[in-house]
C-alpha cells in the first residue's frame, strides 16, 4: 500500500546520521586546516620556501704568499662566472647577443646551440673569466654574472712545491696547505632563488653574510734568488744527464731559506730538499773532526798514517780514491781521506761520535714550516755494527735530508750555533696589520766559536786547493766540502751516486750557505766536479742580484783577498811527514787578474751581467740603485789590484 504524501517519514534517524557524518568530516577539515595554518604555519611556509631557496657559500679572496720583498708569488684574481637564461635574450637580438658570447668565451658548438634555444630555462657555462668580459657583456639581457677568484701563480713552476697547490676549495701541500686556514678567510652566505626544477632564478639573490678575505703570507724565500738557484740546478742536471737535484742557499745568521730548490724528472721534485734523504759521504766529515777536536781526541796538527789508501776498519776494507801516507788530520779533512778521518775518529767513544752527529742536527726534524718533512737515520750506538764508527765517520750508515746538511754547515759558518730553518717570514690579516713574526730561533750551541773558525779555514783550504777547488770566487773566500756516495733506493744501493756541494761565502764573515746535491749523474760524478760548479754559478749570480740580503757594506770592507794562514803553523805544515805527495787540483781559471788589471767598461749592460764581469776580473762591487748602468767608479780601464771595490753608476729615473 503506497504511503500517503502527508504521512510521516519512517526512518529519520537516516537522515541526522547523514548530517552527522557531515558535520563531522567539516569539523575534521576545519581543525586540520587551523592546525596546517595555524600550528604549522610557519613550518610549511619554511618547507615551501626552502623549495624555491638555494643557500649559497660565497668563498673569500684567498691571501696572497709573497717572497721577503713583497713581490707576490700565489694569489687570487678575480673571475667572472657566466650564465645565461636563452629565454631572457631579445628575440630581434638572440642572433648577435650569442654571436657575442661566443666571441668573448670562446664557446663550442654545443653550448651556442643551447644558449640559442629560448626553450633553455638556464645554462650555465663551465669556467671562470677575465673582468674584462664584463663591458661586452653586461649589456646583455639574460646574460647573468657573478663574481669568482682563480689561484694564480706568478712565475709558473718556480717555487711550486714550495708554495703548494690550491684545489677544490681548499690548500694542499707547502705553505698553501699548511697555512690553509689562515689564507682562505671566511666565506659568506648567499640565498639564491629557484624554480621548480631546482634551476636558478636570474638576477634572485640576496647577500646575506659578506665574506672576509684570507691573510697573507709572507715567506724568507727572494725570488731572485730563487729563480736564480732554479735556473743554476736545472741546467747542470741538462749538463751532467742527472736524474734531478736540490739546491737551498741560506741566511746562517737567521736561519732565515732564501732559496729551496728540488727538481725530479724534470719538474717541481715535491719537496725531496726537505723528505728524502741520502747518504752524505765526506760533507758529513767536518762534524766528525768537530768531535775529535772537542774530546781532544786530536788536534788538526797531529799526523795519521793514510795506509796508502786501504786499510780494515771492524773487518771491512776502507778505501781512499788517492793514496796517501802520513799527513795531519787538517789535511786528511782536506783531501777528503776517508782512511784518515775514520782512524783518528777511533778515538772517540760511541756515546760522544753519537752525540755530536745528534747536536748538529741529524736524525731528527729540524721544524721547518713544510710538510712532510722527514728526520732521516742516526741509529742509536745500541744498534751499531762493528763497522758503523767507522762508516758514520766518513757519512754512511747515515741519513740526511738536505735542509738538515744547509742547517749544519750554518752552525759552522755562524760559530757554532744550529738555527731552526725559517720559511715564513710573517702573518698578515686582510688589513695589512701583522698577526705573526718570525724571529732566528738558536736551536742549541753545538761547539764553541773559536773551534768553528778552525774548521771553516780547513774548509776554505779545501776550496782552494783541495777537493772543491771548483767553486772558488775570484774576489771572496769561500768554505766548503764535497761529497760523493752511492745512490739509495729501495732496497738498498742502485746504480749511481749522489754528488754534494755545501759552502758558506765570504768565510770571513759568513753570510749565506749554499747547498748543491745531484741525483745519479752520468759520467763525472764526484761532488767536487759537478756539484761544486753549480754553487759557484749560484753565488756569483747571487752577488750581481741587486736585492739580494747581503750586507754589501760588510761585504766591502773585508780586507782585498790574501793568501790565507794554514790553520797550522809553518813549522807544523812543514813536519807533517807526507810520504806521498797529496794531489793538488789545479782551480779552474776564473780570468783573475794580476796586479795592475784594469776595470771592464759595463756600460749598457745589465746589472747582474754588470756585477758578474767585474767578479770575474777580481773586484768587489757595490750597487745601490736600480736603473741603467752609464758607468763605474773607477772609471773603465783604471788600473787596480784584484780585492779593489768598484762602485757601480746607474742613471737615475728623472735625471737627463
Amino acid at each position: 500500500m503506497t504511503p500517503s504524501p502527508h504521512s510521516p517519514i519512517r526512518y529519520p534517524w537516516r537522515r541526522r546520521l547523514l548530517l552527522a557524518g557531515w558535520l563531522a568530516g567539516g569539523l575534521v577539515i576545519v581543525a586540520r586546516s587551523a592546525s596546517v595554518q595555524i600550528l604549522q604555519g610557519s613550518y610549511w611556509a619554511e618547507r615551501a620556501l626552502a623549495q624555491h631557496q638555494q643557500a649559497l657559500e660565497v668563498p673569500g679572496r684567498r691571501g696572497a704568499i709573497l717572497d721577503r720583498n713583497g713581490n707576490p708569488l700565489a694569489t687570487s684574481n678575480e673571475t667572472v662566472h657566466v650564465g645565461v637564461a636563452p629565454g631572457e635574450l631579445q628575440p630581434e637580438n638572440r642572433d648577435a647577443n650569442v654571436a657575442v658570447l661566443a666571441s668573448e668565451l670562446g664557446l663550442s658548438r654545443k653550448t651556442i646551440r643551447s644558449i640559442s634555444d629560448p626553450e633553455k630555462a638556464w645554462v650555465e657555462i663551465q669556467g671562470g673569466f677575465p673582468p674584462r668580459i664584463r663591458e661586452a657583456l653586461d649589456p646583455i639581457r639574460g646574460v647573468h654574472l657573478t663574481p669568482g677568484w682563480t689561484r694564480h701563480l706568478h712565475y709558473g713552476g718556480l717555487a711550486s712545491d714550495v708554495l703548494g697547490a690550491f684545489q677544490g676549495g681548499s690548500g694542499t701541500g707547502g705553505i698553501e696547505g699548511g697555512f690553509d686556514e689562515h689564507l682562505r678567510g671566511v666565506s659568506g652566505r648567499e640565498i639564491e632563488a629557484q624554480d621548480s626544477r631546482h634551476n636558478p632564478i636570474p638576477g634572485q639573490s640576496i647577500l646575506v653574510e659578506p665574506s672576509v678575505p684570507g691573510g697573507s703570507v709572507t715567506l724568507t724565500l727572494d725570488r731572485d734568488i730563487q729563480e736564480i738557484g732554479h735556473e743554476a740546478l736545472a741546467a747542470a742536471i741538462e749538463e751532467t744527464g742527472a736524474r734531478g737535484g736540490n739546491l737551498i742557499v741560506s741566511d746562517p745568521t737567521t736561519g732565515e731559506i732564501l732559496a729551496l730548490v728540488s727538481i725530479q724528472d724534470g719538474k717541481p721534485g715535491n719537496l725531496s730538499a726537505i723528505n728524502l734523504p741520502y747518504e752524505p759521504g765526506s760533507t758529513l766529515k767536518p762534524f766528525t773532526v768537530a768531535a775529535i777536536l772537542l774530546h781532544s781526541v786530536a788536534t788538526l796538527a797531529d799526523s795519521v798514517d793514510g795506509e796508502e789508501g786501504r786499510w780494515m776498519a771492524g773487518g771491512r776494507l776502507l778505501r781512499d780514491v788517492h793514496p796517501y801516507g802520513m799527513m795531519t788530520l787538517a789535511d786528511a779533512l782536506r783531501v777528503s781521506s776517508n782512511v784518515g778521518v775514520a782512524k783518528v775518529a777511533e778515538g772517540l767513544s760511541p756515546a760522544q761520535q753519537y752525540q755530536m752527529l745528534r747536536d748538529f742536527g741529524f736524525g731528527t726534524r729540524t721544524g721547518i714550516d713544510l710538510q712532510p718533512e722527514a728526520s732521516g737515520r742516526l741509529p742509536r750506538p745500541s744498534k751499531w755494527s762493528r763497522t758503523s764508527p767507522s762508516r758514520l765517520a766518513i757519512g754512511y750508515e747515515i741519513s740526511v735530508t738536505p735542509i738538515q746538511m744547509a742547517m749544519a754547515y750554518g752552525a759552522l759558518a755562524n760559530g757554532g750555533k744550529l738555527m731552526e730553518p725559517r720559511i715564513v717570514k710573517e702573518l698578515r690579516d686582510p688589513e695589512g696589520r701583522t698577526l705573526f713574526r718570525s724571529e732566528p730561533r738558536v736551536v742549541r750551541k753545538v761547539i764553541p766559536a773559536g773551534l768553528a773558525r778552525e774548521l771553516s779555514q780547513v774548509l776554505v783550504n779545501v776550496v782552494k786547493d783541495g777537493t772543491g777547488s771548483e767553486a772558488q770566487l775570484a774576489s771572496l773566500t769561500v768554505a766548503g766540502k764535497s761529497g760523493t756516495t752511492r745512490a739509495h733506493g729501495d732496497g738498498g744501493y742502485v746504480d749511481g751516486h749522489y754528488a754534494s756541494f755545501v759552502c758558506f761565502f765570504p768565510a770571513e764573515d759568513p753570510q749565506l750557505v749554499v747547498f748543491v746535491k745531484l741525483d745519479r749523474p752520468e759520467g763525472s760524478y764526484y761532488g767536487g766536479a759537478t756539484a761544486a760548479p753549480v754553487t759557484r754559478a749560484t753565488m756569483e749570480a747571487v752577488l750581481a742580484a741587486h736585492q739580494a740580503p747581503i750586507d754589501w757594506g760588510a761585504m766591502a770592507s773585508l780586507d782585498r783577498r790574501q793568501p790565507r794562514k794554514n790553520p797550522l803553523s809553518g813549522a807544523q805544515f812543514a813536519s807533517s811527514n807526507l810520504s806521498s805527495p797529496l794531489p793538488v787540483r789545479t782551480p779552474r781559471t776564473i780570468s783573475q787578474p794580476e796586479t795592475g788589471a784594469v776595470v771592464p767598461d759595463v756600460s749598457g749592460l745589465s746589472p747582474r751581467l754588470a756585477v758578474r764581469r767585474l767578479h770575474a776580473h777580481g773586484f768587489r762591487v757595490l750597487l745601490n740603485e736600480d736603473g741603467p748602468i752609464v758607468g763605474t767608479d773607477p772609471p773603465p780601464f783604471t788600473p787596480l789590484s784584484p780585492g779593489d771595490t768598484v762602485r757601480i753608476l746607474v742613471r737615475r729615473v728623472g735625471d737627463g
